[in-house]
């Protein structure tokens, strides 16, 4: 399809700057084929009038797990030890394929309705999250969650696991890859390396939690006298493009370490205020030269994946965190979830900006929305103002995923429904037969 986008102010990037422009964008097939220009020959099949509505490139969400939808509002105010090994691992343990299939669906609806065109997940499940990705018209960078040691039987499992499920979707443009080990505290690092390997012959790159608790870092100390950031210096894992999740717990070492060796750090702002981690040291961070992405983690932390809100969480954590008014800008924000998140997920050549010759993943947002006037400084409004409710129409890969904010291609209902079931059947709240209101 044809799509032209007439007379729209539109958030683009000029001389180094993100900056808000009247432009008319021709898009043919799953390409941005025009600014302000119109292609030779070129006929719309559609136009959408520009009028009152605020053009940006779909957001990057680069950090999720998407199955966990399931789990929202299940384990609130617990400490992230806690959290994680006494409440969500049972509970997660007994999740079913088809069950991930639905929750994943889920962080999906939620990702579209909000503005994300793509997201970069981590899970448990084979070939369920790639479905509902294939199915949903999302983007997505798939990486199967691996854990164990080099002679753990589990652990090769999920290694063959991650390679088949690259191999069945190889022919789906909208969805790559990386491979997940989950952590160097549930890794060996006899197992890291054979991931790195396995890395390197796939040619593909590695999503990983890096400190991202206080404890990690005490244990790491304890066992191996380094922190996880240099040990996953010592053993290679940097040698290859590294997608790094939280970084929470960083010394000044780990953040040259990260600077020099190129890797991107996805912060998760509301996931790790909400297990009391703390605060990413991302001033540092961007003093460096770092590239700093945005994720929400999954809803079971979070408990969203709504990157407007996430933009809003980072613009203003750290200027409290700080006490400084100028910490981590509304523009470094913006860049985190959409450029700087393409290139961490090795789609910068792809997706997060808008420039011809770039896929069309694009969002509107409806500016006749009181929260969005005066419309005055529109990049600070993605952060200050907007919730995420103002996105009208999502395109993905050339496609119109949402229009008039209904989606196209997702039967909300039959998701809801199904989660319904999913919950009465793991004995949490939230199901069908048990609803209280």
């Amino acid at each position: 399809m044809n799509i032209l986008i007439k007379d729209i102010a539109a958030a683009v990037w000029k001389d180094g700057s993100c900056v808000v422009e009247k432009k008319t964008i021709c898009i043919q097939g799953d390409m941005i084929t025009g600014m302000d220009s119109i292609p030779e020959g070129f006929v719309p099949d559609k136009v959408i009038e520009g009028k009152d509505r605020l053009l940006i490139p779909g957001l990057v969400n680069s950090h999720t797990h998407a199955y966990m939808s399931v789990f929202r509002n299940l384990a609130d105010d617990l400490s992230f030890d806690d959290w994680l090994f006494k409440s969500i691992m049972p509970i997660e343990d007994r999740l079913t394929g088809e069950d991930a299939y639905w929750g994943a669906s889920l962080s999906i609806l939620e990702m579209i309705r909000t503005g994300t065109t793509c997201f970069a997940d981590m899970h448990m499940h084979i070939n369920e999250t790639t479905r509902a990705v294939e199915e949903s018209g999302i983007r997505a960078v798939i990486a199967r969650g691996l854990s164990g040691g080099s002679e753990d039987e589990s652990g090769i499992r999920r290694l063959k696991e991650a390679i088949d499920e690259m191999e069945n979707y190889r022919d789906c443009a909208r969805i790559s890859f990386m491979f997940g080990p989950h952590a160097p505290y549930s890794c060996a690092p006899e197992y890291l390396e054979q991931v790195i390997g396995k890395a390197r012959e796939n040619n593909v790159g590695i999503h990983i939690h890096l400190s991202e608790s206080e404890n990690e870092i005490h244990n790491m100390q304890r066992e191996r006298g380094c922190t996880p950031i240099e040990l996953m210096e010592r053993i290679g894992l940097f040698d290859i493009p590294v997608l790094a999740a939280h970084c929470v717990q960083l010394t000044d070492s780990d953040m040259d370490i990260l600077a020099r060796r190129g890797v991107s750090v996805a912060i998760n702002p509301k996931s790790n205020m909400k297990l009391g981690n703390g605060f990413a040291r991302v001033p540092e961070m961007l003093e460096r030269g770092i590239n700093v992405c945005l994720g929400t983690d999954g809803a079971a932390s979070n408990n969203a994946l709504n990157l407007v809100g996430e933009m809003n969480a980072a613009a203003l954590a750290y200027k409290g965190s700080t006490r400084n008014a100028q910490s981590v800008s509304a523009a470094q924000v913006f860049a985190a979830a959409t450029r700087n998140g393409a290139k961490g997920l090795g789609l910068g050549s792809v997706t997060g900006t808008i420039e011809v010759g770039k896929k069309a993943d694009l969002s509107i947002l409806d500016l006749n929305n009181p929260q969005m006037r005066p419309k005055r400084n529109l990049i600070s409004a993605l952060s200050y103002s907007a919730n995420g409710s103002e996105v009208d129409t999502v395109i993905i890969n050339g496609r119109i995923i949402m229009e008039n904010r209904e989606l196209l291609t997702i039967d909300e209902e039959q998701v809801y429904y199904n989660i319904g079931k999913i919950c009465d059947k793991l004995g949490i709240t939230g199901g069908n037969e048990n609803e209280q209101y």
